[in-house]
């Protein structure tokens, strides 16, 4: 019996999968069904973390612009300014504020300057 060559769309199919774990170590780069294991444990995992990498910067940031805040004594708390922003309308997302408290203080303390006059913002009994 004659022998009969195979073609060339499964060689293809793997290396694909073996560019994808180029980077892995030991058997997880060169046997494939231990790449096909990885590279769904990989892939499972980029999608999970994105949402953890996400509230992990929400918190940085809101962690950032409390400080800065907090320092100077701007405002009594970071949810307060937060609230006189938005009585305010001015819709400035955490990203950008907490890139204006780390680079330019000054500015900072201008915006919430303007917005606790815009609203009229009492200090209450409470604060020093």
């Amino acid at each position: 019996m004659t022998r009969i060559r195979r073609g060339y769309i499964a060689r293809r199919r793997r290396t694909k999968m073996r560019l994808f774990a180029l980077s892995f170590r030991g058997a997880h780069s060169r046997l494939t069904r231990t790449i096909t294991q990885q590279k769904i444990r990989a892939l499972f995992s980029a999608d999970r973390d994105r949402g953890s990498q996400k509230r992990n910067f929400r918190r940085l940031w809101i962690t950032r612009i409390n400080a800065v805040i907090r320092e100077k004594g701007v405002s009594h708390s970071y949810s307060r300014l937060i609230h006189d922003l938005y009585k305010g309308r001015l819709l400035l997302n955490r990203k950008i504020l907490a890139q204006i408290a780390i680079l330019n203080r000054d500015c900072l303390y201008m915006i919430s300057n303007e917005i606790i006059k815009e609203v009229g913002y009492k200090k209450s009994v409470g604060i020093i």
